[in-house]
C-alpha cells in the first residue's frame, strides 16, 4: 500500500512538473464585470490627420476589432482647419467645417470625441513659439475674453449639430502637457488660468458637460490641480496625465535620443497606483482618472513600438492598472502620425497600433484579444492571465512578458531580429463549464506568430513595401487562430488544454457554444 501512494505521489510531481505553469478557471467563480477601461480611448495625431481616407480606414478597424469607444488627438485649434480669424476690426470670425468633417467621421464608426482643447489659433497666440512639423502654436492666448468666446461658441456649435444628450457624453481635456515648456511656454499659473478661462467656458454651455486635466507629462501637478480647483472653486470633473515605459529625457521628435525600455516590474503600473492614491488623498477624492497617453515609449521613432515584445508590454502593463485607472489612452492607433514630418518608411517605430500601410503590429492583436474577452471576469489562478465568460463560454488571455537583458538603446536592439527563448508549457484548465459542443480557438501573438515586424526585417527592411509585400505581410499576419477544434464538454469534465509558451508571447483561448 505504502509503495502503491508513494509511485502515485511520484507520478504527480512529474506530470506537474512538467508544466512551469498552470492556470485553473472556474466558471462558476464570478469576480464580477469585466472592467474594460483598456479600451475606452486611443490616440491619434492631430485632427488634420483626421480628413484623410487611409487615417478613417484604420479607426474603423480599431473600432470594430479593439472596440475603441473615445478618440483624442492634438490640433484641434490649429489653423489648418481654418477654426479662428479675425476681421480687419479685430472681430472673431469662426469656421467650424473641418472640426464637423472630422468629428463626423468619429462618430460615424461608433466612437466619440474625448476632447483636447489646443493648440492656440495664431491670430490669438501671445508668442511665436511652435512644436512639430505642422507648427501648433504653444503660447497662452493673447487676449483670455477671445479665448473663452472662442470655446464657448464651438462648444454650442456642437451642442446644436448633435445634441446636448451627446456632448454630455463626451470629455472636454484642457491643452496637452503643460508642464513641457515645449508644448506651453507659460507657467503653471498661466495653466491654471487657461484652465479657469476654458472649464467656465465649456460650462457655460451646459454644467453636465465634462471637464479635466492638467493632460501632463509623467504624471505632474496632480494635487496642484486639485488643490487650485478646490480653493477656487473651478470646475474639475476628472484628472488626466501621460506616462510611457522609457529611459530617457524631454522630447524625441526626431529620434535623436538614446532610450531604453523602462524594465522595472512596476513600470506604468506604480505610476497609476500613485496618481490614483494623491486624488484619494486630496480634496476631491472621487475624482476619475484618465491616461490620455500611454505607451512603451514617448518617441514616434522607436522601434520598441513595432516588436512583437510590445503586445505583452501592454496586457500586462494593463493588469496591473486595473482597477486604479478609469481609462489608458495607447498613443496611438495608426502610423499615420506627422509630428516630425511625413511618414518616412513602412516600419519606423511608429507609435500606431496599425503601420501606415494597414498593416496589423503585435500591439493591435493584444487590444484585439483584449476586445474578444467576455463581460464577467473569472477568479483565475495566475497572476499573468486575465478569464472571462460570456453567454457563449469561456476566454482566456494569458501572456509571458520577458524585459529585454541588453546594454543597446531601443533605437540599436529593436532594429535586429531577436528571436525568443522558450518558457516552458502551460495548462490551462476550466471547470464547470456547462455541458454541450463547443468549438474551441487559439489564438497567438509573438515572436514569428502576428508578428509582422520580424517579417518585414526578414525581408531585408526595404523603404518601401511593393503592393505585393503589403498582401504577403497582411496574409501571414492576419490574426487567425493557431488552432480550432471542435469538442464536447461532458457533465462535470474539466476543459485542459497544453500551451507551449516562449518568453513575451501571448494568447487567447475562446472555448465557446457552436
Amino acid at each position: 500500500m505504502m509503495k502503491n501512494i508513494f509511485v502515485s505521489v511520484l507520478v504527480l510531481t512529474l506530470a506537474t512538473a512538467a508544466f512551469s505553469r498552470t492556470i485553473t478557471v472556474d466558471f462558476d467563480a464570478v469576480k464580477g464585470p469585466t472592467d474594460r477601461f483598456y479600451n475606452l480611448t486611443v490616440g491619434a495625431g492631430r485632427a488634420a490627420e483626421g480628413l484623410r481616407a487611409d487615417w478613417q480606414r484604420d479607426l474603423a478597424v480599431v473600432r470594430q476589432e479593439c472596440g475603441f469607444r473615445y478618440l483624442r488627438f492634438h490640433g484641434l485649434l490649429h489653423d489648418e482647419l481654418g477654426v479662428y480669424r479675425e476681421d480687419k476690426a479685430g472681430r472673431a470670425v469662426y469656421n467650424f467645417q473641418y472640426i464637423d468633417a472630422v468629428y463626423d467621421a468619429i462618430l460615424r464608426t461608433g466612437m466619440k470625441p474625448f476632447v483636447e482643447l489646443g493648440f492656440m489659433p495664431d491670430a490669438l497666440k501671445s508668442n511665436d513659439k511652435t512644436i512639430f512639423w505642422w507648427k501648433g502654436n504653444i503660447a497662452p492666448p493673447k487676449d483670455y475674453d477671445k479665448w473663452s468666446r472662442l470655446v464657448e461658441a464651438l462648444v454650442r456649435h456642437w451642442t446644436a449639430r448633435y445634441g446636448e444628450a451627446e456632448v454630455k457624453t463626451w470629455y472636454f481635456e484642457i491643452w496637452n502637457e503643460p508642464n513641457l515648456d515645449f508644448f506651453f511656454t507659460g507657467t503653471q499659473a498661466d495653466y491654471f488660468r487657461l484652465f479657469e478661462t476654458t472649464a467656465r467656458a465649456v460650462k457655460r454651455v451646459s454644467p453636465d458637460y465634462r471637464v479635466g486635466g492638467p493632460a501632463t507629462a509623467g504624471r505632474a501637478w496632480i494635487k496642484e490641480t486639485i488643490d487650485f480647483a478646490s480653493k477656487n472653486k473651478v470646475p474639475l470633473d476628472f484628472i488626466t496625465t501621460h506616462d510611457y515605459g522609457v529611459e530617457g529625457r524631454g522630447f524625441d521628435e526626431n529620434g535623436s535620443q538614446k532610450l531604453f525600455l523602462d524594465t522595472r516590474p512596476g513600470a506604468i503600473i506604480d505610476g497609476v497606483r500613485d496618481v490614483r492614491a494623491q486624488i484619494k488623498a486630496s480634496a476631491m477624492p472621487a475624482l476619475p482618472l484618465h491616461y490620455t497617453e500611454w505607451s512603451t515609449s514617448y518617441s514616434q521613432v522607436d522601434p520598441v513600438h513595432d516588436s512583437y515584445l510590445s503586445a505583452a508590454y501592454i496586457v500586462s502593463r494593463l493588469k496591473g492598472a486595473e482597477g486604479f485607472a478609469d481609462s489608458m489612452s495607447y498613443w496611438t492607433f495608426t502610423d499615420i502620425f506627422e509630428e516630425g514630418g511625413p511618414v518616412p518608411n513602412a516600419f519606423h517605430g511608429g507609435f500606431g497600433l496599425i503601420n501606415f500601410q494597414g498593416l496589423r503590429k503585435p500591439s493591435f492583436y493584444a487590444y484585439q484579444f483584449l476586445n474578444r474577452l467576455g463581460d464577467e471576469e473569472l477568479v483565475a489562478s495566475d497572476p499573468s492571465s486575465t478569464a472571462t465568460r460570456s453567454r457563449n463560454g469561456a476566454q482566456v488571455l494569458l501572456w509571458n512578458y520577458t524585459p529585454p537583458s541588453t546594454t543597446e538603446s531601443d533605437q540599436v536592439y529593436f532594429k535586429k531580429d531577436q528571436p525568443t527563448r522558450d518558457a516552458g508549457r502551460v495548462a490551462v484548465e476550466v471547470r464547470h463549464l456547462p455541458p454541450g459542443e463547443y468549438r474551441l480557438k487559439v489564438y497567438r501573438v509573438g515572436y514569428g506568430v502576428n508578428d509582422v515586424y520580424t517579417d518585414y526585417l526578414k525581408m531585408g527592411a526595404p523603404p518601401t513595401l511593393t503592393r505585393e509585400q503589403v498582401r504577403a505581410l497582411a496574409d501571414r499576419n492576419d490574426g487567425r487562430p493557431i488552432r480550432t477544434l471542435e469538442l464536447r464538454i461532458r457533465p462535470k469534465q474539466t476543459f485542459a488544454e497544453t500551451l507551449d509558451l516562449r518568453e513575451n508571447d501571448v494568447y487567447l483561448l475562446t472555448i465557446e457554444k457552436k
